[in-house]
Order: structure tokens, then C-alpha cells, then sequence
């Protein structure tokens, strides 16, 4: 990812940003020449409309919106070259928009063209900013390299890595060895795959004073849907199933480098819902290690499985806040689209700063509710817990945080059933991988333990 903020340059073009409101008022008093321009380029400050103007002035619309998440169309839009705003406008906000535009998945198809720059001076701490925008891209990265690139080691290096880099201790278990260590449910999801893609259960610590926060992230990395097996249109953009684990570490890495006052822990399972032999297969009854015995009526339900397990290690390091994030339900679909993130919390106070954030960072979160008419959809016959909930209960992403609650540690927690993925490019926002609630998230815990 390539440096796009600056704090000097000999010659910057001059940029003006307006909205649809202000374009009446802006055109009555340009000169003619700039109103022909406009007119001629249909230029009314539409979303992420740019009109170049001689003299080394540049006009960027940002529509009708009231944030400035817009501006991260810029980067990409403009020409190359230095860009100075000229006017008011909230620069920390407009800068981190840039960086975050200045995105591209290049690792397989080269790029041909290089990202305008913006000068900030040095009202805008750049550090900080850079140390956002790269761990989303770090996030976007992990989500987009396909699965043959990415498996449970290529996850394990780079939780490794993070670690090294901040000064974290690091552990990973693997294989067979997670029986050994009371991992069964992980184990049992992924022992279908390769022995070269073993399922691990990876984990960071970090910090020695302060609240200690546990970050737990879905690691699928790719989800054949198992013995169930998705149809081919499921299984396309399963390679994302991992999202939960990249955002996971991504905000790791942002409170680290912000040197939050925390201590944190960063609990990763990892695996791969392969078909084979060895698969575990519908009515299945697996172990957990809480100790709670769950039926398999859907190997497709796989990832609150290998959640249980780490959302149960959580537990016992005794966390004053448990955040947990996953790609877990296309009913968080359903019920709130690609674009709002449900999460799902008991705790009141920590889901009005999320709901506050999430306005502030543009960062787009909807609490959801713990529906409690909704448990007994989980029961089971013949084990303690069902990983399918009764067809009758419908609400699938609820049971699914449902499901996650019986496993959770006692006190704050707070379940993210995140999709990671755009579907559909919009200005500033390319198709394919995209960081979600981890902004929002970082600003509660920044607010709280600066």
C-alpha cells in the first residue's frame, strides 16, 4: 500500500470540496468559464464528481451526504499527482478517508496507474491515520487472497508476525494436538483438511497493565459447507469465511500501535471445512471445551463450533471485555444487507458507544437483540446444545449469537456477524474485501483506554 498522505510539497493542486447545497451558491459566483466547464461536464457536486479547472484548481462533489466517506473515492479519481484542500472542511476525517481509498488488491493483477496524494501539513498526525488505514488493508488483504494462498499456516504467520512486531507473546496449536489440549470442537471442524492445512487454535497476548480485552475472530478458510456441502454459487466467495480472524488481528494491530492501555488477548481458531473420510458428519455429537456435549445437524453450521472452544478459552483468562467477530450467517444478510453490520450485546453502555461510533467513524453497526424467546430453538434431543436451530425460531442470525452466548465469558460481550465483502463497487469502495466495525470498535477502546 503506498504512502498517499504528505505533509509538504513544492506544488499542490488546490482542492475544493462541495456539496450538491453548495453548488448554486459556488456556480452563481464563479466566472463564466468555470460554469461552462460544469455545465458541459453535467458537474452539479454529485458523489464523488470531479471537475478540473484551469489554474491548478480541482472541484470534488461529495452529493448529499453528511460524512465524508465519499473522499475515499479521491485518491483513485483524481490525477496523479500532489492535492492541498482549499476551504473548510474536518481534515483528520477527509485524510482518513484518503488513506482507506488508497486500496488495491495488486497481488495477482498489477495496478497501472498510481493513487493522487494529499497534503495534510501537520495539523494531522499521519502515524496514527497510516496505522488505521493499514490494518484495514491488512483485513481487506487476508479476505481477498483465495485459499490456496491463504490456508491456516499464512494465518498463522501472519499472527506471528503482528506478535513479533509489537512485542507479543505468540502460542499456536495444531493438528492432533488440540485434542491434547482440550480443543475437540476445533479439532472436529477442521481434521478433514490436508495435513498441510492442519486446524490451530492461534494465540497472542499483549500488554502487562489495564482492562484486559479479548479479541476472538472466526478463522475458516475456506468452507466447503462440509459434508452438507454448499452448492457452487455458496461456495464461491467462501475464501472470505476467514473475515472474522482478519479483523480480528487487524484491530489487534490498531490498539497496539496506538498503545492502548489494555491488555489484550487474541484468540484465533483456524481451519479448513474440507470434505474427506474424516469429516465429521450431520448427527455427529461433538465435545467442547466448556464441556457442553453439541449435535451436528448441519456440518455448514461450522463456525460457532470452532467459536465455542475459543470463546470458552476466553473465559478463563477472565476478560473485563470479550469482542468476538465472524463471518457467521447469511441471515445478518437478510435481515440488514452487505453494508450494517448487526452486533449483539447485554451490555447497554458499550452498545450506545458502538451505536455512537458507528455514526461518528461512518462506520455502519445496528444492535440486534438476544432474543431469549428464541433459546430453546437450540436444544437437542440427545446432546446439551444443537449447532442447526429449529426451523421455527427463523431469526438466524439471533440463534446464531444464541448459540455463541452459552459458550461467552461472564460480563461484557459483544458478537459481530460481519460479511466483509462488497458486493457491489461503489465510489470509494471496490468490490471485494472490506473492513467492517473495526473503526467503530477502535474509537470505543481509544475513548475508554487512551
Amino acid at each position: 500500500m503506498s504512502e498517499v498522505l504528505i505533509k509538504s510539497a513544492e506544488r499542490a493542486v488546490s482542492l475544493r470540496l462541495l456539496r450538491e447545497s453548495d453548488w448554486a451558491a459556488f456556480a452563481k459566483k464563479a466566472d463564466e468559464d468555470v460554469r461552462w466547464l460544469a455545465e458541459q461536464a453535467g458537474f452539479k457536486a454529485g458523489r464523488a464528481q470531479v471537475l478540473v479547472l484551469p489554474g491548478r484548481e480541482v472541484l470534488f462533489g461529495l452529493g448529499s451526504g453528511e460524512d465524508l466517506t465519499v473522499f475515499r473515492a479521491a485518491p483513485g479519481k483524481l490525477p496523479a499527482g500532489d492535492y492541498r484542500i482549499k476551504g473548510k472542511a474536518d481534515l483528520e476525517k477527509a485524510a482518513l478517508n484518503w488513506a482507506l481509498g488508497a486500496y488495491r488488491f495488486d497481488r495477482y493483477k498489477k495496478a497501472d496507474s498510481a493513487f493522487a496524494r494529499l497534503v495534510v501539513g501537520k495539523a494531522v498526525d499521519i502515524d496514527q491515520i497510516t496505522a488505521i488505514s493499514h490494518a484495514c488493508a491488512l483485513a481487506r488483504d487476508m479476505v481477498n487472497t483465495p485459499a490456496n494462498d491463504l490456508g491456516p499456516l499464512q494465518i498463522e504467520t501472519i499472527a506471528r508476525e503482528i506478535a513479533e512486531k509489537f512485542g507479543a507473546s505468540f502460542s499456536v496449536i495444531t493438528g492432533d494436538a488440540l485434542l491434547e489440549e482440550n480443543y475437540p470442537a476445533i479439532h472436529a471442524v477442521g481434521r478433514a483438511a490436508v495435513a498441510a492445512r492442519a486446524p490451530r487454535m492461534i494465540e497472542l497476548a499483549w500488554g502487562k497493565k489495564g482492562p484486559l480485552v479479548a479479541l476472538v475472530g472466526k478463522g475458516v478458510v475456506f468452507d466447503t459447507g462440509g459434508l452438507d456441502l454448499k452448492p457452487s454459487s455458496g461456495m464461491r466467495l467462501m475464501k472470505k469465511d476467514m473475515g472474522g480472524a482478519a479483523h480480528a488481528l487487524a484491530l489487534a494491530r490498531m490498539i497496539m500501535a496506538a498503545k492502548l492501555k489494555v491488555r489484550l488477548a487474541v484468540l484465533v481458531p483456524v481451519v479448513e471445512n474440507a470434505v474427506s473420510g474424516d469429516a465429521m458428519r450431520p448427527g455427529d455429537v461433538l465435545s467442547s471445551r466448556k464441556g457442553l456435549t453439541i449435535e451436528v445437524g448441519n456440518t455448514d453450521a461450522e463456525g460457532r463450533l470452532i467459536l465455542a472452544d475459543a470463546l470458552t478459552r476466553a473465559e478463563e483468562l477472565k476478560p473485563d471485555l470479550t469482542i468476538d467477530m465472524a463471518t457467521l450467517t447469511g441471515a445478518a444478510r437478510a435481515a440488514l444487507g452487505p453494508q450494517v453490520i448487526p452486533f449483539y450485546t447485554d451490555d447497554d453502555v458499550l452498545a450506545g458507544e458502538l451505536a455512537a461510533a458507528a455514526v461518528a467513524e461512518a462506520d455502519p453497526l445496528w444492535r440486534m437483540p438476544l432474543w431469549a424467546g428464541y433459546e430453546e430453538a437450540l436444544d437437542s434431543e440427545i446432546a446439551d446444545i444443537a449447532n442447526d436451530p429449529a426451523a421455527w425460531a427463523q431469526a438466524g442470525s439471533v440463534t446464531a449469537a444464541l448459540f455463541l452466548k452459552r459458550f461467552a465469558p461472564k460480563g461484557s460481550w459483544v458478537h459481530f456477524d460481519i460479511f466483509a465483502w462488497n458486493s457491489k463497487a461503489r465510489p470509494g469502495y471496490p468490490s471485494g474485501g472490506e473492513a467492517q466495525a473495526i473503526r467503530a470498535l477502535f474509537a470505543v477502546l481509544k475513548a475508554r483506554h487512551s
